[in-house]
């Protein structure tokens, strides 16, 4: 007896292949199915006769399901292109109109005032020697459970209340577009069934994020650092970044970047 295998089976990271997929076609893209080629000549039973013609069957439902696959794969890829294109032309008018903005209020002898952030990064820098319990809580809340933990949080008030709270243990700033992007491609692992997954392929996503209309990295880059309406839920499918600590070390810890020193 020989097993028919799949092509890429061997790509599926250990913790996904248990309980992701529900649907028939990647189920026929994970299980082998079994060919008997009996002996010329010989006496095959009943039994076995059934099963070789149900086991011919599934192969043939496998392979309809394999190219269905392929060819979903296959405009899904081609709309993410398109909607990554739209995304650079949405980023570039933005910054377009930041650019004129500002170059009317100087012609104008006016200031311009620049629009208020949305993205917050923040990072911790401090352990858990001598935390008071308030503080401890507030970075658990945060998800901020180990030094150099990095999250996206979005900029309200009471996120902002939260940060007053924890503010010696944490730096935090608002990050580019560059940022976002260098995060997730570099650093971003997603939050699957409770497990740390690499994204390593757009799938990962689809199957967490696709019923929020985001299937590909850049739709995550975009949801991110735009704060979109289903934010939370990319967030949350993001794994708290792990950094390292900078070269060279910290210049100081003891004091915020705008405070005195001394």
């Amino acid at each position: 007896a020989q097993a028919i295998l799949a092509p890429g089976i061997a790509a599926w990271q250990p913790g996904l292949i248990g309980r992701e997929i529900r649907d028939r076609r990647a189920m026929a893209e994970r299980y082998a199915i079994r060919q008997d080629s009996p002996a010329e000549g010989s006496k095959v039973p009943e039994l076995v006769k059934l099963r070789i013609a149900r086991e011919a069957a599934l192969a043939e439902e496998k392979e309809k399901a394999l190219v269905a696959k392929e060819k979903e794969l296959a405009v899904q890829r081609e709309a993410l292109k398109k909607r990554t294109q739209e995304y650079e032309k949405e980023y570039a008018a933005t910054n377009q109109q930041l650019i004129d903005l500002r170059r009317e209020a100087k012609l104008g002898g006016n200031f311009f005032v620049e629009p208020e952030a949305k993205l917050l990064f923040v990072i911790r820098i401090v352990g858990i020697i001598k935390l008071s319990p308030k503080p401890r809580k507030v970075l658990q809340l945060l998800r901020l459970k180990q030094l150099h933990n990095g999250v996206f949080l979005k900029v309200n008030k009471p996120i902002l209340q939260m940060l007053k709270l924890v503010q010696p243990y944490v730096t935090y700033g608002y990050p580019s577009l560059k940022t976002v992007r260098e995060l997730l491609y570099k650093r971003g692992f997603a939050k699957v069934h409770k497990q740390r997954i690499p994204i390593s392929d757009n799938s990962v996503i689809t199957t967490s994020l696709g019923e929020k209309g985001i299937y590909g990295m850049e739709d995550l880059v975009h949801e991110i650092y735009t704060v979109g309406p289903n934010f939370k839920q990319a967030n949350n499918f993001l794994w708290p970044f792990k950094l390292s600590a900078p070269r060279g070390g910290f210049k100081c810890k003891r004091h915020g970047y705008c405070e005195m020193k001394g």
